[in-house]
């Protein structure tokens, strides 16, 4: 063989490699640490036909499941969160990899879930019990039933929250579950599964799937019953689009840019304090989390001082310490997109206070300093989007009443938090503001007895409470009769 044979040989061998490569990388999605960059673990995309054998299998442990009592259903779950508490630690870990969470908030999350399971295990029964109406029949009562297969489709950023906060209404009422985690944390999707199955939950009662938005897609087009997505608006309306043609109900959590109005006499120190906590959170990656900063002109320069000096407290790092607030963001996409609204924004005549730069721990990561960022105008990116990182813009307002017409100059309507000493004050401006959430001298946060969802742009719908377990049951209306009523002459 000539050395041109030989070298023509090898590129070919090459290049049969590199197609391979491409090949497997287009049936697997990579999870990736986005504090250290390297690669978690690799995932196989299930094809459609393994998607609609899980639809399929669901189905039959409907019938199961729905049929089983409520009583034992209760007690699958008060098991579940059992078994999360003692595995806390395992969990917590798991969710800090795949996304970057603060190791001591993704503790905090699966503890909240374990609650949330057992509130929903302790009220099930009050939630789903038969009303009786009194009407011109002998007897009439309104029941509530599971109608079957939901589809769940979930997002990253909280991976054992947005899930089980669904999840523990519907099980209870006896609906089955199918869910499509983020790419990011798939993991952390399969370990929900395997706790349910530890526990004993009959198989097919809950399922976890693999992969990427084809799979989210043939989902949805699968033999489910429903749909609940929570994510980016754009992606929502795909999802709704898609369900609604195949007559499948939704329920839709998106995007939120919740204000955070600080009025006149509100105080200051409370409310700064609150600030830290509500615009950084998760390293600012939250739904609900603080966006928009309005202060009244009054108390503009004391609340700003008050928040800059809070915000250059935090620490930034690793996220597996305990002593770490700011973790990284999840991916390098979502860093870029994070340093471009900020440069935007000073380009257009912000100023950062404190922040506005990347920054890496032993040099890798994708990391972003705290950033508090005034002289914000209405037009600009940072007060238009929704800011999915650690950047926090603050408008002044003239007044109160323009601070409430400035929380409502957006597209979205998901939360809203308001700091003033007067209570009477609070009700009536809560009354105004567009949102599906109004927390006063408080950060928002999603509570299991309270109902969550939004309006305008950030959905519809709502989840947690009695309100997010009836979104996915048969509300059914029954009446006997002693005799034909001859009266009806509409139908």
């Amino acid at each position: 063989m000539t050395l041109n044979q030989q070298a023509q040989q090898k590129e070919e061998k090459k290049n049969r490699k590199e197609e391979e490569e491409v090949e497997k990388s287009n049936k697997t999605v990579k999870t990736k640490n986005p504090a250290t960059e390297e690669v978690l673990n690799e995932y196989d995309i299930l094809t459609k036909e393994q998607v609609n054998e899980a639809a399929k299998k669901a189905k039959g442990a409907f019938i199961q499941w729905s049929t089983i009592g409520l009583d034992k259903r209760t007690g699958f779950l008060y098991d579940f969160a059992s078994e999360l508490r003692k595995n806390k630690e395992r969990l917590a870990k798991t969710a800090t990899q795949e996304m970057g969470k603060a190791i001591k908030e993704a503790k905090s999350e699966v503890e909240k879930c374990a609650w949330a399971i057992e509130y929903f295990a302790d009220n099930g029964k009050a939630f789903s019990t038969d009303e009786i109406i009194n009407t011109d029949a002998r007897k009439t009562f309104i029941t509530f039933q599971p109608i079957g297969v939901i589809g769940s489709i979930m997002p990253w950023n909280f991976p054992y929250w947005q899930a089980l906060r669904f999840a523990a209404p519907s099980l209870m009422i006896g609906n089955t579950i199918v869910l499509k985690p983020a790419s990011a944390t798939l993991q952390c999707g399969i370990e929900i599964g395997k706790t349910f199955a530890k526990v004993g939950v009959p198989a097919g009662v809950f399922q976890t799937l693999t992969g990427d938005s084809n799979v989210a897609e043939n989902l949805i087009d699968s033999t489910i019953n429903a749909v609940t997505f929570t994510g980016s608006v754009s992606a929502g309306g795909k999802v709704a689009q898609r369900a609604s043609s195949k007559i499948k109900k939704c329920v839709l959590e998106l995007g939120g840019s919740d204000p955070f109005i600080v009025l006149d006499d509100a105080n200051i120190e409370k409310a700064s304090s609150g600030a830290v906590k509500g615009r950084f959170i998760n390293c600012g990656q939250s739904c609900i989390a603080s966006k928009r900063f309005i202060i009244t002109k009054k108390v503009a320069k004391e609340f700003i001082e008050k928040f800059v000096q809070n915000t250059e407290k935090l620490k930034v790092g690793d996220p597996n310490s305990d002593e770490t607030d700011i973790g990284p963001l999840v991916n390098d996409k979502g860093l870029d997109n994070i340093d471009s609204i900020v440069k935007d924004s000073v380009r257009d005549g912000a100023e950062i206070l404190t922040g506005g730069e990347r920054t890496t721990v032993k040099g890798k990561g994708y990391f972003y300093k705290p950033t508090v960022i005034k002289n914000v105008s209405l037009n600009m990116r940072l007060a238009r989007e929704e800011v999915f990182g650690p950047v926090a813009p603050i408008l002044i307002a003239d007044d109160e009443l323009h601070a409430i017409r400035l929380a409502n100059d957006t597209e979205y309507g998901l939360g809203a938090s308001m700091w003033t000493d007067d209570i009477e004050k609070a009700e009536k401006y809560s009354r105004s503001i567009q949102s599906g959430i109004v927390s006063v001298n408080n950060v928002v946060a999603s509570d299991p007895r309270i109902p969550f969802g939004g309006v305008k742009n950030s959905g519809f719908g709502r989840e947690l409470s009695r309100f997010g377990m009836l979104e996915f049951v048969n509300i059914k209306s029954v009446r006997f009769y002693d005799e034909l009523s001859h009266q009806h002459h509409v139908e």
